[in-house]
């Protein structure tokens, strides 16, 4: 049993007003804000990057062990994780869970996706049709319960037919593009980043056709992630700044994070009120920031003071609970209560 390091921060945090071109220097004002309550529990498994939580019906969080080549869960109320073993070789990177409970996981390292019956320890294995395509990375849930996903360094997206188990390789039309953050938009249709280039991809799910959007020159999207009205938000990583996509129009706006250039953005999402909420990786600790559209203002700047993050990959908000979930490099599962 690990115990949960707790820590209401009473600090206050930074309202960062924005105004003018994102290229012009943001101004920052003082204001007295109520700072996310962060608490994290210490993973058993030494050096094990878990990382990609993702919170069950039951309220336990699961998570993979990238480097400890496991997936394993956590029960919040007691502190107890329990481990599940995975095939040798997996170095399994991402983690999500279906409607009827089935855990499932990408082979980062053995192309493979997988999905797990918790209740019985079986678990499905769905190999990738191309031999090329050796990196399943990012995952999502489409409406119809299906799965889409992206392998970086393979250059590929693609769909899992969770009934049928079929898997349909779309190569990013961007040659070394590496899609990285997935997400699905309200009306069905999944969008991806294309981290090596300054791009955006969306998909047509009746056609697998893809369509790419132009983001500024020297932006370089991480993760993504989509508000209620369909606009696409990305964390552009080398130049500190949070992007704002119309699909519509196919513009772009830029506004500069708190910590500017310095602020490698990586994991984002939003939460049920359309804010957006990344960390900063770049500066020690990690800071997670949130930021509401309707206002155009920063809202929040909680650091992860207790553990430091190391670097905060991937995270998700859990609507019940009003938290955002992470894991860290420092060996820990985090939770960020919201106000």
């Amino acid at each position: 049993m690990s115990a949960p390091v707790f820590r209401p921060l009473a600090v206050s945090a930074a309202l960062i007003s924005l105004s003018g071109d994102a290229a012009r220097v943001m101004a920052q004002q003082a204001s007295s804000l109520s700072p996310l309550v962060v608490t994290e529990w210490k993973v058993p498994w030494a050096n094990s990057r878990p990382r990609d939580p993702y919170v069950a019906a039951d309220g336990k969080v699961w998570f993979v062990g990238q480097a400890g080549n496991y997936v394993a869960n956590l029960d919040p109320a007691t502190g107890k994780f329990r481990r599940y073993e995975v095939e040798e070789g997996t170095h399994p990177h991402n983690l999500i869970i279906d409607r009827q409970g089935r855990v499932w996981f990408s082979g980062n390292t053995n192309a493979r996706i997988v999905s797990l019956d918790a209740s019985t320890g079986k678990s499905t294995i769905y190999r990738m049709p191309n031999p090329a395509a050796k990196d399943p990375h990012t995952m999502t849930f489409d409406r119809t319960g299906n799965l889409w996903f992206t392998a970086q360094f393979s250059n590929f997206v693609g769909h899992l037919d969770t009934k049928s188990g079929a898997i349909h390789l779309m190569p990013s039309p961007t040659k070394d593009s590496r899609p990285y953050g997935i997400v699905v938009d309200p009306s069905g249709r999944p969008f991806f980043d294309e981290f090596n280039t300054n791009k955006i991809g969306s998909i047509d799910p009746a056609t697998m056709a893809i369509k790419e959007y132009t983001l500024p020159e020297r932006a370089r999207p991480r993760r993504i992630a989509v508000t209620s009205d369909g606009t696409i938000w990305y964390g552009d990583f080398m130049q500190g700044m949070l992007g704002r996509l119309d699909p519509r129009t196919g513009n772009v706006r830029e506004f500069p994070l708190p910590d500017a250039a310095t602020s490698l953005p990586y994991a984002m999402a939003s939460d049920d009120r359309d804010r957006i909420w990344l960390a900063e990786t770049g500066v020690q600790p990690n800071k997670l920031v949130g930021f509401d559209p309707r206002t155009g203002k920063w809202i929040s700047v909680t650091p992860i003071s207790e553990s430091g993050g190391g670097t905060i990959r991937h995270m998700i908000y859990h609507a019940p609970t009003k938290s955002l979930w992470f894991g860290t490099d420092a060996n820990t599962i985090g939770r960020a209560r919201i106000p």
